[in-house]
Formats: structure tokens, sequence, C-alpha cells
């Protein structure tokens, strides 16, 4: 088994900064939402705090990107916290008082890139450390993102862009980051997926000795790329940015089913972030500003239950201090924390009708999850002894808690969008 899966055993699970702040997350910031993960969700597996992009870039102030704008960059062509928005990044510290909080909290640290080289590094024709190349002879200036100008693509088999990657993951490594969430990099519809460059990565990562979670976004990846993607990373992303939207989330059961076959330890295909609670503070994405998730309680508890029963890596989106009762206990549900993290094998059953059947299997009992993708509410009447293995003990509901007789489960009737979500003992 190549050893960086066993650097993400189970499905990372933490908080990111975009659905909230967008490009403009701050410090204060971060540390509120560590704060809170560190006192109400660590003791359920959420561990991760993950600042998204364009740190580095001083006058963000939404998910609206400024073009073109002046980034800080130091003299080896690589980017920097921005002081005003991150300020115990002076002096040249970077991220490394932010990584060293986060970890007294028994948490781990994760920020965000783009690929590629500055542009302002290519034009100012930067050095790169520990080599006598520049960012302009690695740059590839026709390889660009679509949706952001801050970079040029790198040419992977210049050997001056090894150095280049080399010299990130070495500062990386220096400011304690445990998670690497890179971006315009995994869509397949791009230039092919960008093979080589992720190649490049995967082979600077394990060369530098840190054990650093690698990420690819975004998606929608390719099924043809899934054996790659299983040997290069242990998340990448199946969609483009998920938000709350009943269809972006019908969509996702689909996609799922598809990718099931490809989840294994240390290989977790990505659903996306969790965009609930307090999202769009300083962002205009998704079709929305400033607000609580859309979703209904019906579609976030399904959900939870497609991402766990699927065992995609769980990102938590919304300002967490903010979180009201209902969206704490969905993070804290200790059934939901087991079917994520301890289940293997979780595959669409059936699909019919708009009725959706999954299954999975854990250590002292079987999952069935029965959604209701309808708009309308559904009466449906399941032969759960044919899917079931071996399972035939008691029954506990997972959204009441309550343990039920066998039986009384055959018959279902569930709400719109809603979901029956069962462990079921041996």
């Amino acid at each position: 088994m190549n050893e960086f899966r066993t650097w993400a055993k189970t499905p990372p699970k933490g908080w990111n900064s975009w659905d909230c702040f967008g490009a403009a997350v701050t410090e204060i910031d971060v540390h509120e939402n560590a704060q809170y993960i560190s006192e109400h969700l660590k003791d359920y597996g959420w561990e991760y705090v993950v600042v998204d992009i364009q740190w580095y870039e001083p006058e963000a102030d939404s998910s609206v990107y400024h073009p073109f704008t002046d980034l800080i960059m130091d003299e080896y062509s690589r980017l920097m916290p921005s002081e005003k928005r991150f300020p115990s990044s002076e002096n040249g510290n970077g991220f490394k008082p932010l990584g060293e909080y986060i970890h007294s909290l028994g948490l781990k640290f994760g920020i965000h890139i783009m690929r590629g080289v500055p542009r302002q590094a290519v034009h100012q024709n930067a050095k790169i450390k520990n080599s006598d190349y520049t960012a302009r002879d690695i740059a590839k200036p026709n390889s660009i993102c679509p949706w952001n100008t801050d970079m040029y693509g790198v040419d992977p088999s210049h050997p001056g862009a090894k150095a280049y990657y080399t010299s990130l993951i070495e500062l990386y490594a220096s400011w304690g980051v445990d998670f690497l969430k890179i971006d315009d990099i995994a869509d397949s519809k791009l230039y092919g997926g960008h093979v080589e460059e992720i190649e490049l990565i995967r082979e600077v990562i394990d060369e530098s000795g840190r054990e650093i979670v690698l990420s690819l976004s975004p998606g929608p990846a390719s099924l043809e790329h899934g054996s790659f993607l299983q040997n290069s990373a242990n998340m990448w992303r199946l969609t483009d940015d998920y938000w709350d939207n009943w269809w972006q989330l019908y969509e996702m059961f689909e996609k799922s089913a598809k990718w099931s076959p490809f989840v294994r330890e240390g290989n977790w295909p990505d659903c996306d972030m969790l965009p609930l609670g307090h999202i769009g503070v300083r962002s205009v994405d998704g079709g929305g500003g400033d607000r609580m998730s859309r979703f209904t309680k019906g579609e976030q508890k399904s959900m939870m239950s497609l991402w766990s029963i699927f065992r995609s890596p769980l990102m938590f989106g919304g300002h967490l201090p903010d979180n009201d009762e209902w969206t704490l206990k969905l993070l804290q549900n200790r059934y939901l924390q087991e079917l994520n993290e301890h289940s293997h094998g979780g595959f669409e059953v059936s699909r019919k009708d708009d009725i959706a059947i999954w299954h999975s299997q854990g250590l002292d009992c079987e999952w069935l999850a029965v959604f209701n993708l309808n708009d309308h509410s559904k009466n449906v009447e399941i032969d759960f002894g044919e899917i079931l293995l071996e399972a035939k003990g008691s029954v506990i509901d997972v959204w009441s808690d309550e343990s039920k007789d066998y039986q009384e489960i055959t018959k279902l009737d569930i709400q719109p969008h809603d979901v029956k979500l069962y462990k079921i003992y041996k």
C-alpha cells in the first residue's frame, strides 16, 4: 500500500473557511472556529482547520476575486500570508504561529493553494529556491485557471518545476501544515486533469518526510482517472463547488454511486464541503449571500447520511460559533461518526422511482439508508431480508435514536427529500 494512504485512514473531518468567508478569512476567524472545534467537536472526530483560497491577498473581501491584484510573495516565488489579515505572519513568520496555535488545541492545520507559479513571480522573473532556474523558466503562460488570475501553470517536465514545488512543501512543512488542498487541478475537463503535475506533487510530498494529506479540487474528477487518483491523492472532488441547493444534493446520489468502488482506506472521493449553519458571511457564491443554510432539516439529514455511508470527507463550511442546537447535534451524532469512520463497502443497492437504498457493513452491524428523493412524501415497503447479509438483531433508528423491532422497519413513510437511516446489529 502506498504509504501516504496511511495518513488518512478515515475520511478527514474538519472545517474549511470558504463557504462562510470566501477569500476573505482572517486570523481571528480561524482562531474562533478552531476554538469551537476544540471545545465542541474534537471528541467526535473533527480535527482539521483549513484556511482556504487567497490568504496571500491583502485586499480580499469576499468570494469575488480582484483580478491581477498584487499578492504577498517572498523572494523565491512563494506566496506568503498577508500580515493585514494574519498579523502573526509578520517578520517572515508565515503560517508557523497559526499552525502552532491550531496544534496546541490538539487539531491539525490545513491550507489551500492554487496549482502553478504566481503570475507576478513570472513577470518579475523571480528566483526559485535552491535552483538556477527562475519562475519564468518553468511557467506555462497558456495554462491558466479560468476563474482566478493569480497563477500560471508550470511545465512539470522542467527540472525547475520540481525545485519550485519542493521549496513550497519545505515551507509548508516548516509551518506545520498537515493538509494541503490544491485547486484548479482535478477537473478532468481541463487539460486532462493535470496528471503530470499531480504526479510531481505526489513525489515531492513523499520525499519531504512530512505527512501531508493531499486533497485535489475542483471536480468533476474523471472515473477514467480513478486508479490514478487512488495512487496519487487522499481526496479528490467529484463536483464543482457544492452549495445548499436541493438539485446539487440530488445529483450527488448518482456521483456517489459511481465512485463507491474507489473508496478505501486512505482514498476518499470527496463530495465537497457541507454548506450548513451560518454561511455566506463574506461570500456571495452559491446563489446567495449571508444566510443560514437553505437546506431543510430533512435535506440536511439526507446529506449527512449520504456523505457518511459513502464515506466522503466531512468539511463543515459554516461559521461554527454561530451554530444552533440542531446543527451542533448533527455534527455530534455518534452513529454518523461510527458510520463515516468505521463502516466499509457502502454502495447503492437500488434506485427506483427516486427511492435510493444504500447499504454498508460495520464492525458489529449493518447500515441501511432509505432516501426519498421525491418532492412529495412516499410510503415505502422493503424486504430488508433480501438486502441484509447477517444482521437480524436489534435496530437503532439513527435520527430518532430509538430502538425498533426488526419488523417495524419494513414499511416506511418518508417525507420529501428525507431519509431513514438504521443501524442493525448482527
